[in-house]
C-alpha cells in the first residue's frame, strides 16, 4: 500500500508544479484515507467521474481539472454532490492543471505530438508568461486528413478541420484544450499546423486569411493523453492499480 502524501510529494514534483503560475490550485485538493492501493484518473472531476472512481473504491482520483480554481465557491449545487461523494468514499483528490499540460514526457502536448510522431521536440506556446505547448517535426509529409483520421482514432474524437496552409504537413504546434487563441504563435512562427482542443468563431478566418492549418480535436479528447501517461508512471513507481475513467465528452 502506498502513502496518499507521499504519492501527492512525488506528483507535485515530477511535474514542476511549484514552477508554474496557474489559476488551478495544483496538487491534493480533497482528503482522503491515507493509504493507496487504487488510483483513478479522469479528466475532469465532474459528478460522473467522482461516483464511478468511488464505485470502483479508488483510494484517489487524480484529474486534469479540478474542483479549485483560486476563488471562493459555495458548497451548494454539484460542487456539495462532489464533496459528498469524495469524503463518503474516503477518497482523495487531487489536481495538476498546467503542470500536465506542460511536461516533457507526460504532458498532453508532448503526448499529443507523440501520437502523431513527432520527433525534435521543442517548448512552444507561450501562456500567461510560461510556455506550456510543445512543436515538433513528422518524420515524413503528412496530409490533414491522415493527420485528423489519426487523432479520430488515437483520441476517440471527431477532429474539425481549417485546411488553408500547406497540403502536406511537416511541422506541428500543439497545445491541448482551450488554447485557440495560440494559433497566431504558431503562425507567427510559419508551423505547417496547430492542433488544439477548441475553436473560437474568429479562427476559421484568420487561417483564410494567414493561410494556415488549425485542427481542433476538442478540449477532452486533447487533454486524455496526460492524465494516462502518468497513471502509468504511478503504477510503476508505487505498485497501484490503476483505472482511466472515461466520461466522454466531445466539446
Amino acid at each position: 500500500m502506498a502513502d496518499r502524501d507521499r504519492i501527492v510529494s512525488f506528483v507535485n514534483t515530477y511535474l514542476g508544479s511549484a514552477e508554474v503560475r496557474d489559476s488551478s490550485q495544483n496538487g491534493l485538493q480533497c482528503e482522503g484515507r491515507a493509504g493507496v492501493k487504487r488510483i483513478a484518473f479522469g479528466v475532469s472531476a465532474s459528478l460522473e467521474c467522482v461516483r464511478r472512481a468511488a464505485d470502483w473504491n479508488a483510494d484517489m482520483l487524480i484529474v486534469h481539472h479540478g474542483l479549485l480554481w483560486g476563488r471562493s465557491q459555495p458548497f451548494t449545487g454539484p460542487f456539495k454532490a462532489k464533496l459528498e461523494a469524495l469524503l463518503g468514499a474516503g477518497m482523495s483528490l487531487c489536481a495538476w492543471h498546467l503542470p500536465l499540460d506542460r511536461h516533457p514526457v507526460v504532458g498532453n502536448n508532448a503526448r499529443l505530438l507523440a501520437l502523431l510522431g513527432a520527433r525534435t521536440l521543442k517548448p512552444f506556446g507561450v501562456y500567461d508568461g510560461g510556455t506550456i505547448g510543445f512543436k515538433g517535426v513528422l518524420p515524413k509529409p503528412v496530409s490533414i486528413g491522415d493527420i485528423a483520421a489519426s487523432l479520430a482514432i488515437k483520441l476517440d474524437s471527431e477532429p474539425l478541420c481549417f485546411r488553408f496552409g500547406r497540403e502536406k504537413i511537416r511541422t506541428v504546434g500543439a497545445v491541448s484544450g482551450g488554447a485557440a487563441d495560440l494559433f497566431p504563435q504558431a503562425v507567427a512562427e510559419g508551423l505547417d499546423l496547430y492542433v488544439t482542443g477548441e475553436v473560437r468563431e474568429t479562427v476559421q478566418e484568420y487561417a483564410r486569411e494567414t493561410r494556415s492549418n488549425f485542427v481542433a480535436a476538442g478540449h477532452y479528447n486533447t487533454e486524455k493523453p496526460g492524465v494516462q501517461a502518468l497513471a502509468a508512471v504511478l503504477e510503476k513507481k508505487f505498485a497501484v492499480r490503476t483505472e482511466f475513467i472515461d466520461v466522454p465528452n466531445p466539446a
